[in-house]
Parts: C-alpha cells; sequence; structure tokens
C-alpha cells in the first residue's frame, strides 16, 4: 500500500477515470440549485440528478467528481464515534447510460490494487452482493478472481429511493485485521457489511437498471446507469494507518491548533475531551465551507444547521478551557488542509472568519442570557415543589433560545433537579416532523423519459442577432408523441433556427408568434426551454395548421423583448453597485429577469439600510446617465477568467461563454440578452429590499417605463398627501406635515396632564378605601385611566405614601384590561408574592401575566370580570 497524504489520494482517484474517459465535473457549491427536495448537498450523485432522470443530456457520458457534502441526520454521533462527519468528501465515477457492470467493477478493482494506484493487498479486499444480482456475483468471481468466502450476499445491497432510478448495489469493505475487531469473533455481525469495526466499507458501486414505478413495480430503464461513492476519509484513514478518520491529515492540523489554545488539555487525555476535540474540528471543516458557499448562521433551515453546529462546537472548546471566541482561528487551518482542491476557503477567509466570529461572541452573550432565564425556571419549578425540569422547557430553552441542551442539562441537575430527556425528544421529534412537513414533495429524482432524451436534431439559436427568422419546423409534440400535423391544441416545436431565449440565467423566455409564408398565424408561443440535449422546444398554443419540415416565421414580441433585456443589463449594473456597496461577499443567489421587474436575491450576513440602498441606485442610475457601452463577446472560459469575468450563481459553463462587459466597469459571464448601451435603460428604480431566508435578501427592481410610472404613482400620493395638509404645494408638504406633527405633540402631551390630573383624584378617593384580611390590609379598586403606564404612576403614589400592604388596581378600555399588583415588604416577608396574585385574579378577566414578587401586571380580555377579579383578592389572602 502506497503512502499518500489526502490531497494525493483525491487527486490520483481523478486522474484514474479521467485516465478512463471521464470528464472531471468540480466540485459543486453545497447549497443545491434548483432541488427544493435536498437542505445541502449529500452526495456526490446530488448534483448530478438531471443527468441520471433524463432532463439533460451530458457532453460527455463519463463523469467523475470529489464532491464535498453535508449530512446532519446524525450529528449527535459526530466525535463518538470513528467516522460520523457533518461534512465529508464522496469520490465517484458515473456514466450515464454508457458502460455498465463490467467495467465499473474492473476499474474500481484497478484503482485499489495497482501498483500504480492506491496498491491496496488483494487478499484484504472484500466484497458484498444483492442476492438475485448473478452478473455481479460472476464478473467478481470469474473475471477479478475473488474466492468465495471473499464474496458475501446481502439482502440490503438494492439501492432505492421511491419512485425513479434503482437497482442493486455491491460494496467493497478493507479488512483491518484482528486487532480492530470490537465484537466476539463468534458474533453474528462478524462478516464484511456486519455491524462491526474490522471490515470497513469503502466504496459502493450502485448499478442503476430500473425505473422504480409509482405503482411499486420495477422495469427495466431505457439508458443504465452507474453511481458509485468512495469516502476519501475512511480510504485516507486506512493509507495513513489511523485508528480513526480523525487522526488523519484531514483533521489532525486543526485538532493540534485546538491543542494550542486550550493549552492546559491535549488530544489523548481522555475520551471525554477527545470527543471534544474531534467535534470541533469536524464543525469547523462544515462550517468554513458552508459559509463560503454562502449559507449563513439563522434561526431557520440551512442557518440552523450551521448555528447548531456553531453553538456545540462552543461548548466542547469550553470543555477544553476554551472561554473566549476561538473557532474562527480555525479557519485558516481548514484553509490550508484543503486548498489543493477547495482553494475558496481561504479565497474567503476574512469573510468566514467575520461570520464565525461574529456568531461565536452573540453565542457567549447567548450563554449569559440563557443561564438567567434557565435560573427563573428552575426557581419556579422549586416554588411548585415540583422535582423535574419539563422537556418543553428544555426544548424552548433549546428552540427559542439557543441554549444547548446539555448545558440545560448540566445546570438542572447541579440544581437538585431531575430532566425530562423524553418529553425534550418528543417535542424535538415534533420540530422534525414539521421540518419534514414543510420540505417539498417533489420526487427527489425523476423518472427518464425516452422521447426528448432521444430527441438528436440540431436546433441553434439566433436571437442574439436576429428577432425574426424564417426557419424549418423539424419536430412537433404533441401529448409525448411525435406527430407529423397538428391543427389545434397546445404542442411543443424544434426548429432548425429560432429568435426565441429560453428560459436560462434567471431571464424569462420570450414570447410571440408564429406564421406561416400565407401571413397566417398558425401559433402563439408561450415559453420556451431547453431540451435534455439542448434543443429549443417551444410550448405553443397552435391557431393553425402545423407541419413537419414546413418553413415558418418565427416573431419574439418586440416590446417584452427589450423591456426583458433592459431588466437584465441592469440586473448586472446592480450586482456590481451590491459588491461596492456591501463587499465582495454579497453574491448572487438566484435572479429573475422578466419584462415588468427584475428580482435579484444575494448573500449578506445583515442588514441593508436606507443609505445603502440609496447609494446602489445612485451607482446604477450614474452609469445609465455616463451611457456606457455594452459589449458581448464569445471567447473560452479560460479567457474569460483571465478578464476577470464573474460567474453567476447555479450556473453550469462549458468551454465556449459569453462574456458581458460594461465598460470594463461590470464583467459577467452570461448567455442572456442585452441592450448595446447603459443609456437604453432610461432610468432605474429599486422597489423594495426585504431578508427572503437564512443569510439571503431580496432586492426587487424596476427600469423605464415601470420606473416611470413608480414614480408618477408615488408623486399622485403626495399630492393627496398635500391636499389633506391643506399644503398649497408639494415642495411644502413636509413642512406642513411636522407642524401638524408638533401641534399632535402639543396636544398629546396636554392629554396626558388631563388623564395624571384625573389619576391623582381618584387616587384621593381609593386610596382612603383600605380593607384588612388575615393581618394584611390591601386595596383593590377599578380606575379610570388610559393605560398600564398611568396605573403604574398611582402604585408609585401608593409607594411613596404607605397606605397599605397589598394594591391591585383594574382598568378597562376598548373591551381590553389592565391589571396591577403590588406589594410592600411586609407582604413580601409573610410570603405573599404579586406574581402569584396576579395570576390568581387575571383568569377572571380572561387574562393571563405575571411579574416580580413586588409587582405584576396582566391584561385581559373581558371587561365585565373585573369586580369578579377585584373581589377574589379576599379569598386569595385568606387562602395563602
Amino acid at each position: 500500500m502506497k503512502q499518500l497524504t489526502s490531497a494525493q489520494v483525491r487527486q490520483l482517484f481523478l486522474d484514474f477515470f479521467r485516465s478512463k474517459g471521464h470528464t472531471v465535473e468540480p466540485s459543486a457549491s453545497l447549497i443545491p440549485v434548483n432541488d427544493p427536495t435536498l437542505l445541502w448537498i449529500n452526495s456526490g450523485v446530488a448534483t448530478l440528478k438531471k443527468y441520471f432522470d433524463g432532463s439533460v443530456v451530458p457532453e460527455n457520458p463519463r463523469i467523475t467528481n470529489a464532491q464535498k457534502s453535508i449530512r446532519t441526520n446524525d450529528i449527535e454521533n459526530v466525535g463518538k464515534t470513528a467516522r460520523h462527519h457533518t461534512m465529508f468528501e464522496m469520490l465517484g465515477n458515473f456514466s450515464i447510460g454508457d458502460y455498465f457492470k463490467e467495467e465499473a467493477i474492473h476499474w474500481a478493482w484497478e484503482f485499489l490494487t495497482s501498483p500504480e494506484w492506491l496498491a491496496f493487498e488483494a487478499e484484504k479486499l472484500y466484497v458484498t452482493v444483492y442476492p438475485k444480482d448473478s452478473e455481479a456475483k460472476r464478473i467478481w468471481s470469474e473475471e477479478i478472481g475473488l474466492s468465495p468466502e471473499h464474496i458475501v450476499e446481502v439482502e440490503d445491497n438494492f439501492w432505492d429511493i421511491g419512485a425513479g432510478p434503482s437497482g442493486p448495489d455491491s460494496e467493497i469493505f478493507y479488512d483491518r485485521g484482528p486487532a480492530y475487531l470490537d465484537i466476539a469473533e463468534d458474533d453474528p455481525e462478524n462478516y464484511p457489511g456486519g455491524e462491526n469495526e474490522r471490515y470497513l466499507e469503502i466504496w459502493n458501486l450502485v448499478f442503476s437498471e430500473f425505473n422504480h414505478k409509482p405503482d411499486d413495480t420495477y422495469e427495466p430503464l431505457p439508458h443504465k446507469n452507474i453511481d458509485t461513492g468512495m469516502g476519501l476519509e475512511r480510504v485516507v484513514s486506512i493509507i495513513q494507518d489511523a485508528p480513526t478518520n480523525f487522526e488523519t491529515d484531514l483533521f489532525l492540523p486543526i485538532i493540534h491548533k485546538v491543542e494550542e489554545l486550550s493549552q492546559s488539555i491535549h488530544y489523548g487525555d481522555s475520551l471525554q475531551t477527545d470527543i471534544s476535540f474531534k467535534v470541533i474540528a469536524d464543525h469547523i471543516r462544515a462550517l468554513s465551507f458552508a459559509i463560503g458557499d454562502g449559507a449563513l448562521p439563522s434561526n431557520e433551515g440551512r442557518g440552523y444547521v450551521l448555528r447548531r453546529l456553531l453553538r456545540r462546537a462552543v461548548m466542547h472548546g469550553q470543555k477544553l478551557g476554551i472561554q473566549q471566541a476561538f473557532l474562527y482561528k480555525l479557519v485558516p487551518v481548514v484553509g490550508h488542509i484543503m486548498e489543493s482542491y477547495y482553494p475558496e476557503v481561504l479565497q474567503q477567509q476574512v469573510f468566514i472568519e467575520k461570520v464565525v466570529r461574529n456568531e461565536e461572541e452573540r453565542f457567549h452573550e447567548t450563554i449569559n442570557e440563557g443561564l438567567a432565564i434557565l435560573n427563573e425556571v428552575i426557581e419556579q419549578v422549586k416554588t411548585e415543589q415540583g422535582s423535574t425540569l419539563k422537556g418543553k422547557d428544555i426544548f424552548k430553552l433549546y428552540d427559542t433560545y439557543g441554549f444547548p441542551v446539555e448545558l440545560t442539562e448540566e445546570v438542572a441537575e447541579d440544581a437538585g433537579l431531575k430532566v425530562d430527556h423524553a418529553g425534550f425528544e418528543i417535542e424535538m421529534q415534533a420540530q422534525r416532523d414539521r421540518a419534514r412537513a414543510g420540505r417539498s414533495k417533489e420526487l427527489s429524482m425523476g423518472v427518464q423519459s425516452n422521447l426528448l432524451t432521444d430527441i438528436k436534431v440540431e436546433s441553434h439559436y439566433v436571437g442574439y442577432s436576429n428577432l425574426e427568422v424564417k426557419s424549418e419546423l423539424l419536430l412537433i409534440i404533441n401529448e409525448d408523441e411525435l406527430v407529423s400535423k397538428i391543427t389545434e391544441g397546445s404542442a411543443q416545436l424544434i426548429f432548425a433556427e429560432t429568435p426565441f431565449y429560453a428560459e436560462m440565467g434567471g431571464q424569462v423566455a420570450d414570447n410571440g408568434i408564429i406564421v406561416n409564408s400565407e401571413g397566417m398565424i398558425v401559433a402563439e408561443v408561450t415559453d420556451v426551454k431547453k431540451a435534455p440535449n439542448g434543443q429549443f422546444l417551444h410550448t405553443v398554443t397552435v391557431k393553425g395548421p402545423l407541419s413537419e419540415g414546413t418553413d415558418y416565421f418565427l416573431q419574439v414580441d418586440l416590446g417584452k423583448h427589450n423591456k426583458t433585456i433592459k431588466n437584465h443589463t441592469a440586473t448586472h449594473m446592480l450586482h456590481k453597485a451590491l459588491k461596492e456597496v456591501l463587499g465582495s461577499h454579497a453574491n448572487q443567489a438566484g435572479s429573475l429577469v422578466a419584462p415588468e421587474h427584475l428580482r435579484f436575491d444575494f448573500t449578506h450576513f445583515g442588514q441593508v439600510t436606507t443609505e445603502e440602498l440609496i447609494k446602489m441606485e445612485q451607482i446604477v442610475n450614474e452609469k445609465i446617465w455616463e451611457a456606457l457601452p455594452v459589449v458581448t463577446i464569445e471567447t473560452d472560459i479560460d479567457s474569460a477568467k483571465a478578464m476577470g469575468a464573474m460567474a453567476l450563481f447555479g450556473e453550469k459553463y462549458g468551454h465556449d461563454v459569453r462574456v458581458v462587459n460594461i465598460s470594463d466597469w461590470s464583467i459577467e459571464l452570461c448567455g442572456g440578452n442585452h441592450v448595446k448601451n447603459t443609456e437604453d435603460i432610461g432610468l432605474f428604480k429599486i422597489v423594495s429590499e426585504s431578508g427572503i431566508g437564512a443569510g439571503v435578501r431580496r432586492i426587487e427592481a424596476v427600469t423605464s417605463k415601470e420606473a416611470y410610472l413608480m414614480f408618477r404613482d408615488q408623486e399622485e400620493k403626495l399630492q393627496q398627501v398635500a391636499a389633506l395638509v391643506k399644503s398649497p404645494q408639494i415642495k411644502e408638504t413636509v413642512n406642513k406635515v411636522d407642524q401638524m406633527q408638533q401641534q399632535m405633540k402639543e396636544i398629546q402631551k396636554e392629554n396626558d396632564l388631563l388623564a395624571t390630573k384625573l389619576a391623582n383624584q381618584q387616587a384621593s378617593t381609593i386610596f382612603t378605601n383600605i380593607q384588612e384580611c388575615n393581618g394584611i390590609s390591601y386595596i383593590a379598586a377599578q380606575v379610570h385611566v388610559k393605560d398600564m403606564n398611568q396605573l403604574r404612576q398611582l402604585a408609585d403614589q401608593w409607594k411613596q405614601k404607605t397606605i397599605s400592604d397589598i394594591l391591585v388596581l383594574a382598568t378597562a378600555a376598548d373591551q381590553k384590561v389592565n391589571l396591577l399588583v403590588a406589594m410592600n415588604d411586609k407582604a413580601i416577608e409573610k410570603g405573599f408574592k404579586a406574581g402569584d396574585l396576579i395570576r390568581a385574579i387575571a383568569p377572571k378577566v380572561s387574562g393571563n401575566g405575571g411579574g416580580r414578587p413586588d409587582m405584576a401586571q396582566a391584561g385581559g380580555k373581558n371587561p365585565a370580570g373585573i369586580p369578579e377579579a377585584l373581589e377574589a383578592v379576599k379569598s386569595w389572602l385568606m387562602a395563602n
């Protein structure tokens, strides 16, 4: 076996399959693009679904990749086991309808055992196969030469995710030897594929050959596929003879840095502290890559996962004696480990560090706030003579305040309370169920369609230069069948050439008409999309006879098209302005370019201020007024990158690309349509800015005519306001409104004075009506004041005059009730608490409340219950 670094193993894998004719697909972002079924990219095949379900035909049916992935279903086990991770790398080779079992098995064996590659000892490798997959078993036995004891039949070796591609699989295991056997020799799990540490699974070959249909039957796929995955961390642990994945060069540099920060505790000191080192090393890897890909900590979705990982790592840091923010110091360590294949972490180091440090410091504040809340809960449990901290209280601290469960349990147990673990798990499961229910119900992978996948005719887009062309109708599709003619209904058409833009890169498809040689409109184009092999597929409403092989005139709706291209160029300009104002981290996270408006989503970890929006809007309009030329050139991807061209989110670029250059100010890769000069846009106006998810914000804007109409609408509304405030001119409206506000303040001040006088007059009456019960004097009265604030003013007077031991006041307005209870030291010394009394009487007015021992307040919605609430004071005093 060769001694290799993790970077060498990764590169060898990609080089091997490149030598077998595979195209190396770069590792995609951890954030899925156009896939609502996934929270994270969780495997090597996750980014290739479009090829497997036939919606897109790849340029090369042989693909290989090293894909960073995140799985979060086992976060609690990270650090406790040898191989659980949140972020891991899956090395894979894939065939889309090309080679199948024979090549996949032979190549896996060659890569693992050949002296030129990994040089594993063949006698230490075992495989499992699906019992009914006689072909795979034959290949392993007859062609590879494995003995029967090295081939194990396992019933579970069938890959199936519901409707869609499925098939048997064959797993490869490495025998680490008796020293790693963690169970008895005669244990039934002591075999490759069983639950043991000796036989380590390193590779899974999936032979995707069936369509799992919705009725739970299986039919052969029209194109058989190969999907394999080899875990980098596992293979490296074998090569580097590491007991667990954490003792490899993928994690040890992080662990050593944590030792340095801890100072007093070292890796290997104890099993418990080792768990903390492992958790920190694992979680900071996931955090660094996820934040670099645009995910940000928050209280929902992906952001919730990141916040949980970071807080878990911080708590384990405290167990190692690290009390200050430290995780951000590990980001460059992660970057240097991975830079040979993932340079983006070091490229974005400053931004990632800033996000991690801000979140760490916020969490340290949360810990202090959470402790205060937790202590109140514990005190309440003890007051009620309880012995157990309820599961729902643990969950509320965890879910609402972000307070770690393990810390809650530790503090509770220190206070002598038991902990309702089962109740907490019930609440957690309910949350998981809610999240799962909210996830898209779409299939995780579609079923292949022969028709579109097998269409090979050539179709070319000419809309960059011509928006009306004469072109031959090559194919007509009606209800998933090819037809030669159609006279009515709807259809999908493919032409030899088309001026209609297919929906891509956020730009909506062109609309328009199709006209025959006699000038008759025979179809309206309502949508255009790309077929799996790249042809432009026109969805049309048929108005007249259409025949395959006939020439037609294709005419784009110029009005909609011209409005769309203005918005598209404005989107590029807004993207550049965003980066100038907010910083280089503000990356596109999706867009929509339509005729009426544009929508731009971007990553940003804070609020966008009004001043920043004004600045962006100003920058875009200034560039419009400068009349900058917009030049689009076609070049190769490397030349485009050398020009400084910026790639857009979610777009896949081939060797040849189009670069949109706005006078060297904004340079982006883009296949869409654009104006020739920025002055064509006319005017740019931001309509709104809002947060739409975890660390993602959205700007909506309009240009040209729509921008003018927006200004006209706002001017009309301002004229209406001017009329309402009787301002003779619009420019005087602000002064007029300001004068009215000053008048309102003076009137409000007079009202407050009058209300205070009224309250004082009532005080002189109610403060004389003192009652007594069990040696405690109290006042219980309804007063006519406007709000809780005036009730508190009356309570202040009562306190200063030392009139009674307890004060209970009620007031009602607009069918709402306010209650206030105050107690002096004598009442508190006798064991009475204002909060207890308010909770006893508030239900009488259909309300609830609470507070401190000396003062509490409540709100209610049943004014008719006030007399009963006041009468209940005496009953409560007698009972207590």
